[in-house]
């Protein structure tokens, strides 16, 4: 399971007028494969994927979505915001 959870807190839902989502990951994923996750799961094109190690050791990623696409529409189809 590459998608574990997307976030919603101060800064994610900032980031989401960038249309930027904000999600923790399973930490032995890369860039290429959270990116064609998004894409074939939700049906959006990606346009750049940032990552982090959490200092829990979680993996968090940073999924921009192309400008055709909304990442706050995609949260709120799946009921998150």
């Amino acid at each position: 399971m590459i998608l574990k959870a997307f976030l919603v807190t101060e800064k994610s839902t900032m980031l989401l007028e960038k249309n930027i989502l904000t999600a923790i990951v399973d930490i032995r994923v890369n860039k290429k494969q959270i990116a064609r996750e998004i894409e074939k799961r939700f049906g959006v094109k990606v346009e750049r994927v940032n990552t982090l190690i959490t200092p829990k050791g979680e993996k968090k990623a940073y999924i921009k979505l192309k400008p055709e696409y909304s990442a706050e529409e995609l949260l709120s189809k799946l009921g998150i915001f």
